[in-house]
């Protein structure tokens, strides 16, 4: 894929994951425990919709501006709200990266942790999150965090792994990920954003990762168009372990919306699926 996220901002594939997260971090706040969500490839943190970069693409469009004009059915509507207000916050022309939503999100007593390699991003991520007490913004590769930078101490938590694809090597450093977090976090909620172009290049990663026999494993997909061209992003998946008990319940009302809402050509869609060992 190799881009920079700020001519994506605000497409499909960032509706469909925020609104994941913001489905997880909400299902954290049930307990008053405190818990930390980590962000192994921040980005920036924040997007100008109305910068050079955006506007090249305008992908944004056919993204949350479709979403967030959208009447969505009530029941649809109560699964949106604490995206919505995260996208909200972020103000007029500006649309929220993960760190962003999760941030939005979180009480007092929890932390957040953020990850960012490319100079010039962490810079401008540090900048947004100055003198935030509750936001820790680290200068390093976010490969390291299931080696060295997990648990946390609140024992409770989020990893989202979103890396940008550009090596074609990060379909395995995720599988790697996620045993490693198995290992030193087994009760983690970890959660795996990946790119669908061809669904059968994506089949044969989930079919790997169902073979590792997670005790807790749910994928959810969504496509704009049908999953075929190889030199197109057609779709996006979530691979999720540990994931909230209410989730999969939430995802088959909210998928179906989305999948019309935001298609671009026939053959859009969705797909839930179990992956966990039985």
């Amino acid at each position: 894929m190799n881009y920079r996220h700020a001519f994506h901002a605000g497409n499909f594939a960032d509706v469909f994951k925020h609104i994941l997260l913001a489905r997880m971090v909400t299902y954290m706040q049930r307990k008053d425990k405190a818990f930390r969500v980590y962000d192994t490839h921040s980005g920036l943190g924040i997007y100008d919709l109305a910068s050079e970069e955006a506007g090249k693409t305008d992908e944004w469009i056919d993204g949350v501006d479709k979403v967030m004009k959208a009447k969505p059915p009530k029941e649809v509507g109560r699964l949106l709200t604490e995206w919505e207000s995260a996208v909200e916050a972020a103000g007029e022309q500006k649309y929220p990266g993960s760190p962003f939503v999760a941030r939005h999100l979180l009480r007092k007593k929890d932390r957040l942790s953020l990850y960012e390699l490319h100079p010039d991003d962490q810079e401008v991520l540090a900048q947004n999150f100055a003198n935030d007490f509750q936001t820790r913004v680290n200068h390093l590769d976010g490969w390291l965090v299931p080696n060295s930078h997990i648990p946390p101490k609140e024992a409770r938590g989020i990893m989202l792994i979103d890396p940008p694809f550009e090596d074609g090597n990060d379909f395995d450093r995720m599988i790697d990920a996620l045993e490693k977090a198995r290992k030193r976090w087994a009760g983690g909620t970890v959660a795996l954003w990946y790119p669908v172009k061809k669904r059968e290049h994506t089949d044969e990663w989930l079919g790997t990762l169902k073979s590792l026999q997670f005790p807790k494993l749910l994928n959810a997909e969504i496509y704009i168009r049908e999953p075929r061209s190889a030199s197109m992003l057609n779709g996006c998946g979530m691979v999720i372990a540990n994931p909230p008990f209410t989730l999969a319940n939430e995802l088959h009302i909210l998928l179906p919306w989305l999948a019309e809402t935001m298609k671009k050509d026939r053959g859009s869609g969705y797909r839930l699926q179990d992956l966990s060992h039985r």
